[in-house]
């Protein structure tokens, strides 16, 4: 078959996070199997119009935000609709609309539905509230178009909200992610100090902020480093979190590592005590799966997709309510009891191992050569 794949991104946006990664994944496998598959996404500052990623044909038309990748993708879908045998349309808060103008074979791809993040946007007052309000206020119409549309998402957590939505339950597939590690060899020792680590991309819907908080109430009660791995959303939302590190005196506890290598990322995980995840809403989490694969416990808002992704008193530990504080008495009750930290250690890598992208690509492949037949 040849395949189109609609999405915002691609995984070489500077932006891209765990859902670009799960795309690929999956692209990845269908193109091993023999399909041809062409992704369209976004353009970004430097970008190629067009290369070859994995096998998987990349073109960029459009700006991400305010539809521009949708109508690009539009245009050429006009163009080229004679060349592909199944589209595939990813959401992220918007998809691309397919149902409006092709009667091909369709999947629908979505991590998890927006809600309330779409008032946490980067845009500037009063456009981020104009642009929040109707995105918060047409998502569930939006959604209502693919009611006949098959769909994969990657967990319970995601699949409740979207049949919320009124999409048949009979019509969502949860393929669970798989995770891909890169083990440090030698295999670092934890910091000698009580490291706490932030890894995501730095934007208000990942909890950037609660996090900063849970750290200035922590470096109250004891020595305690801190990292932020991740890139800014925005050079000025970026600018706004360094002045509130240092407004909090803690300018010289906390470290931004920034974007990082594979490699580098999860050594830094191995070498931290504790992860914590404070995102208003996730698809899976797959940070935490990360972190677990290291022997890395979590401490995670009571989210969705985190309730998925973190296996409470196995592989980490969930806050009772979604606030900074609740969040500090989780990580001081970690460090007080070396049986529970050393038990969610175990626990985690344990946890970690369930994962398999070998499993989920063959699941997926199934489904979309069932429906593309």
């Amino acid at each position: 078959m040849n395949i189109l794949v609609f999405s915002w991104r691609d995984p070489k946006h500077p932006l891209a996070g765990g859902a670009e990664q799960v795309m690929h994944e999956h692209m990845k496998g269908w193109v091993a199997a023999g399909h041809s598959v062409t992704l369209f996404s976004s353009r970004f500052k430097n970008s190629l119009s067009e290369e070859v990623i994995d096998g998987i044909r990349a073109i960029r038309k459009g700006h991400q935000y305010h539809l521009g990748v949708q109508l690009a993708g539009f245009f050429f879908y006009l163009k080229n609709n004679d060349k592909y045998d199944l589209i595939v349309d990813q959401f992220h808060g918007m998809p691309f609309f397919t149902p409006f103008y092709t009667t091909k074979p369709k999947v629908a791809v979505i991590q998890e539905v927006a809600r309330e993040v779409w008032f946490l946007n980067p845009l500037p007052r009063p456009l981020n509230w104009i642009y929040g309000i109707a995105g918060y206020l047409l998502e569930p119409f939006v959604l209502l178009l693919y009611k006949n549309v098959p769909f994969i998402t990657g967990s319970e957590s995601a699949k409740r909200d979207i049949i919320s939505f009124g999409i048949p339950g009979k019509n969502i597939t949860v393929v669970p992610h798989g995770v891909i590690v890169t083990r440090p060899t030698p295999f670092p020792r934890k910091e000698k100090i009580k490291t706490i680590v932030f890894l995501g991309v730095i934007s208000r819907d990942k909890g950037i902020v609660d996090a900063i908080e849970c750290f200035t109430l922590l470096s109250k009660t004891g020595p305690y480093r801190f990292w932020v791995i991740g890139r800014p959303e925005s050079e000025e939302y970026y600018r706004y979190i360094k002045e509130r590190v240092i407004k909090n005196r803690l300018d010289d506890k906390v470290k931004f590592w920034g974007y990082v290598s594979q490699p580098k990322k999860f050594e830094l995980l191995a070498r931290a005590h504790i992860l914590i995840n404070p995102s208003v809403r996730e698809g899976w989490g797959l940070v935490n799966i990360e972190a677990n694969a290291m022997g890395t416990p979590v401490i995670a808002y009571r989210s969705p997709g985190l309730v998925d992704s973190v296996r409470e008193g196995e592989s980490g530990l969930i806050c009772s309510e979604n606030t900074p504080e609740d969040m500090v008495d989780n990580v001081k009750k970690l460090f007080g009891d070396n049986l529970l930290y050393a038990k969610l250690q175990e626990g985690a890598k344990r946890w970690a191992g369930m994962f398999s992208w070998e499993k989920s690509k063959k699941q997926s492949l199934k489904m979309i050569e069932n429906i593309g037949q």
